[in-house]
Formats: C-alpha cells, structure tokens, sequence
C-alpha cells in the first residue's frame, strides 16, 4: 500500500542563510502567502512559513552556514533542483521577477500546444518553473 494522503499538496523547504532576500523574493515578488514565523528546534535558525496554494513552503534560515548545493539549475547537479507553479499569468509573473532584479533563467516558451513555461532563480539560485497551461 501507498501512502494514505491527509493533504493533497506538498510541503517544500529551502534552507538558505540569506533570509530577507529570499523572504522578499517568495513573498514580495512571487507572490506567495506569508503564514507566520517560527523558530527552529534547538535553536537551529527561524522558519518562515508561505503557502502555495495548498502548498507550504518552508523557508528555513540557519542560523550557520550549511553546506551550499552546486548551482546550475537543471543540469548543475543531482537531486532536488527545481520546483514547478502551475499559473494564469506567466508573462506577468517574469516581467515582475525581472524588474525586480532577478534573474529569468528560461524567457517563456511554448513546450508544446497550450502549453508554457518559464524558468526564474530565486537570490540563492534555485530554479521556480512556472507553467502555464491554456
């Protein structure tokens, strides 16, 4: 057997040390929901809590420094290295990331009819596909 799903989303979390820049971004730029705040278990950092729809995305800043992932999006390294937001407005969205300063890795394209992508880094480097879907 499977798992028995309690929530049909996922809960995803980003460790950096860069915490008002990535806060702004998710929050100010992307557009996500803040939550609240929350410390860490022993003492480890702070937890900013933003939803995505049904989604939670944990934004965990440590109080040390961990290790950093190999940048390089897609094609930087193995494991986790992107995550996908179905929405309505893709060409809004990547002008918004744009003037705000950051980098729009993928311009939006067609992958197939009716369907659009396009591919921004948050300040750590992180890849955040958007998908659009007529």
């Amino acid at each position: 057997m499977g798992v028995q799903l309690k929530k049909q989303a996922i809960d995803l979390g980003i460790v950096t040390t860069n915490g008002p820049a990535m806060l702004a971004f998710y929050r100010d730029v992307i557009g996500l929901a803040y939550l609240r705040e929350m410390p860490m278990p022993g003492g480890a950092g702070v937890m900013h809590q933003l939803m995505c729809g049904d989604s939670m995305v944990k934004l965990v800043v440590a109080d040390s420094t961990p290790d950093v992932a190999p940048k390089g999006g897609i094609q930087g390294a193995t494991g986790y290295r992107y995550w996908t937001i179905t929405i309505d407005n893709l060409a809004d969205v990547l002008a918004k990331v744009e003037a705000a300063g950051h980098k729009v890795v993928v311009k939006a394209r067609e992958l197939r009819p009716g369907v659009q992508i396009g591919i921004v880094a948050d300040p750590d480097g992180n890849w955040v596909e958007f998908l659009s879907v007529a």
